[in-house]
């Protein structure tokens, strides 16, 4: 039998203002904000006799600390997101939260609102 591969996911939200300092003149260059949702996956076989991937609470407590770095801020004053493009801010998640699920497979982040998202899919 081949091996069964899992996927778990767990989403958080935060509220950032940010501008482009290199976009097109107009309003990706003016101070502005977004409600963001992230969410952040990750891929193996079940683990140990519990049989699980990983712990979701772990995983949604580790995800929502991260969130809450970026939470009411501006993004633009952290370091890697001087330029806090969608895309940056997938790498930005993706560097924090490897560390401690390295079967972390992909991360989303998405602007609702306006019907945006990024998607960083992540090597095995």
């Amino acid at each position: 039998m081949s091996a069964r591969i899992f996927e778990i996911t767990k989403a958080a939200t935060f509220d950032a203002a940010h501008h482009l300092p290199e976009g097109p003149a107009g309003p990706y260059t003016r101070l502005h904000g977004h409600s963001f949702r992230v969410e952040a996956t990750v891929r193996g076989e079940e683990q140990g006799a519990i049989g699980w991937v990983a712990d979701l609470g772990e995983l949604d407590r580790a995800l929502k600390a991260v969130a809450g770095e970026l939470d009411h801020g501006m993004l633009n004053e952290k370091p890697g997101l001087e330029s806090p493009t969608l895309e940056h801010l997938c790498l930005w998640f993706a560097e924090r939260l490897k560390v401690e699920f390295p079967g972390l497979s992909r991360v989303v982040v998405s602007r609702p609102t306006v019907g945006e998202s990024c998607a960083l899919n992540l090597a095995p």
